[in-house]
């Protein structure tokens, strides 16, 4: 049998879960893509799908050698790529995953640039808070927030930022500005079900200050929202808010003590050669948050 064709089916198989849906992505008959799929197996020796009336799922053999059937696929088609002019923009399908606030706030209102560089890229964008499995869900690459430990992945950090506190104008003229972290327990602050203490730098040590307030929610998202109707002090990564110090929504306290937030980061399957299409949306991602990664500075200078 052709194995490169035998990899294509069963890669299309794996991200659609339906013979029908890689059948029709490639071009071929139903009864073709299931053969080669089958062929597959039995020369490997190992089933790589588990079959139901319903649908189909990956196995443990059947993640594995997905993975290594994508590095394949991708260094043959970056191969491909390299022998054409350098002057043709990369192209085609390009699926991600994004935190939804780093999605919607730094993302999304720069996505236009990214477009009309790379026309030919057809973009297909979900939102996860979770560190999701790229493998699982047929991602070629995702941003997280936090560290990455997952030696499955290539990992390059794009911003850690500091941790920032602030409140809506309207709170702090009605509550006064807290000075130093011990004050936040006088005031009403948005906590969080996950983590119910704030961390600070106090003369070169780290405190955790235990808030207290008439909220408590599990998202960042919700914690932004409820510190811009006013409801609170917030404590969140600094690209969650950047926008909203920016255009003076939200302000700034406390920035002396702010200690670095969780690091966010784009992972992508390992490769020899990263296929071109991801290698420019990573370059993108530096990119546009490098100019977070620069404001910040002078917020890291005063932690010092």
């Amino acid at each position: 049998m052709n194995k490169l064709l035998g990899m294509q089916a069963f890669v299309k198989v794996a991200e659609s879960g339906s013979f029908t849906s890689a059948a029709r992505q490639l071009g071929v008959s139903v009864s073709a893509v299931a053969k080669a799929v089958a062929r597959l197996e039995e020369e490997l020796g190992v089933q790589l799908l588990v079959r139901s009336t319903r649908n189909l799922a990956l196995n443990d053999d059947g993640r594995d050698y997905y993975a290594r059937c994508l590095q394949i696929l991708n260094d043959v088609e970056d191969a491909e790529a390299s022998l054409k002019s350098a002057g043709e923009t990369p192209k085609g399908q390009l699926k991600l995953s994004f935190p939804a606030l780093f999605g919607r706030l730094t993302f999304l209102p720069r996505v236009a640039e990214f477009t009309a560089r790379y026309p030919d890229i057809v973009m297909h964008v979900s939102f996860d808070d979770r560190q999701v499995d790229l493998i699982d869900r047929g991602l070629d690459m995702a941003v997280q927030v936090g560290e990455i430990n997952n030696s499955r992945y290539v990992a390059r950090v794009l911003n850690r930022g500091l941790r920032v506190t602030a409140a809506s104008p309207a709170y702090f003229r009605a509550h006064g500005k807290p000075e130093t972290p011990d004050a936040l327990t006088q005031h009403r602050c948005i906590a969080s079900a996950l983590f119910p203490v704030w961390p600070y730098s106090v003369k070169g040590k780290r405190v955790e200050v235990a808030v207290r307030g008439p909220l408590v929610v599990t998202g960042g998202e919700a914690a932004r929202e409820a510190a811009l109707l006013g409801l609170g002090v917030v404590h969140s990564n600094w690209w969650t808010v950047r926008h909203d110090l920016e255009d003076g929504a939200l302000i700034e306290v406390l920035k002396p003590y702010a200690v670095e937030g969780q690091p966010i980061s784009v992972v992508y399957p390992p490769t020899r050669h990263v296929p071109r299409k991801v290698r420019v949306m990573i370059d993108f991602l530096v990119e546009i948050t490098r100019v977070a990664e620069a404001e910040a500075l002078p917020l890291r200078r005063a932690q010092q």
